[in-house]
């Protein structure tokens, strides 16, 4: 019995085809389109092609989603994705396939508590670094969804009052793309989004882009201070595709230390994704096989 199950990014998209034990058989990636109709002819290409050994598709996706009647309200990173029917084009396709949706950063620490260093953890929180900042919280076990489905975005948390629009929110300033760029456009490259070229440069720390690094940090760090003054987690994991970068893990750490200096806080665990980029994809499934049965 196997399912396809789609991440669904700001820049790209992950897709893989998994057994109901969570056992992955493969997984790809396509850029994010940037437009409503492209974006709905790969999803459709998608599903003609898999059809045929698929009992399911599972869907991690930014924004406030309806998990069991495949609606995105609000789509996050991706507006054109707002009141997108993903089960209605589904099913215009294969109509007897079952599909569900979830937040990707809710996905994101359900995987990490189904099948990756979250197992053992009751309350935690995962913090998803890419286009904005996902995020998804585990209190005594369970999921946090909040009264209207919308805990845990954190994108959302203001934390520059002087700044008009999007740039007072966190999602702006912990943008791990916009980090990237910013990084890139100081080194000169050629391709803005290396981030490869850009960790690299980082290991060796260049000063050049070290103290926007170093900034960038510091604001996840304050972010999570400020999570633990109201939540009082154990743990929290860092997630996104940058998160497969140690230097990542250990700068965070090392400016919570200094940003929480003086304050009653037990300082909480701060540690890697252990499924790193397949966080999502994981937590896609397991939102599947919880919720149709």
């Amino acid at each position: 019995m196997e399912y396809l199950v789609i991440d669904i990014g700001g820049t790209k998209i992950k897709f893989g085809i998994f057994s109901n034990q969570g056992i992955k058989r493969f997984s790809a990636k396509l850029d994010t389109p940037d437009n409503k109709a492209e974006f709905t002819q790969v999803i459709e290409r998608l599903i003609r092609k898999y059809r045929n050994q698929i009992k399911g598709v599972a869907i991690s996706v930014p924004g406030k989603v309806n998990v069991k009647k495949g609606i995105v309200y609000h789509g996050g990173s991706l507006p054109y994705l707002d009141e997108y029917n993903f089960k209605g084009v589904i099913q215009a396709i294969v109509p007897t396939l079952k599909v569900r949706l979830q937040n990707d950063g809710k996905a994101g620490i359900l995987g990490e508590k189904w099948r990756g260093c979250l197992q053992n953890d009751d309350n935690a929180a995962a913090i998803v670094l890419g286009t904005a900042v996902g995020g998804g919280i585990i209190l005594n076990g369970q999921i946090l969804e909040g009264s209207h489905f919308q805990a845990g975005e954190f994108s959302f948390l203001p934390n520059n009052i002087k700044a008009q629009g999007k740039e007072c929110f966190t999602g702006t300033s912990g943008s791990a793309v916009k980090m990237i760029e910013a990084c890139a456009g100081i080194l000169g490259l050629a391709n803005r989004q290396d981030g490869r070229k850009v960790f690299e440069e980082l290991a060796a720390h260049n000063s050049k882009i070290w103290p926007l690094f170093s900034e960038y940090c510091r604001g996840i760090a304050y972010l999570i201070l400020g999570l633990q003054a109201i939540l009082d987690l154990d743990s929290y994991v860092i997630a996104g595709g940058i998160s497969a970068n140690s230097i990542l893990i250990t700068e965070i750490g090392r400016a919570y230390e200094q940003v929480a200096s003086g304050t009653p806080f037990i300082k909480p665990v701060i540690k890697q994704a252990s499924l790193q980029n397949d966080a999502n994809l994981y937590g896609a499934l397991y939102t599947f096989l919880q919720t149709v049965k």
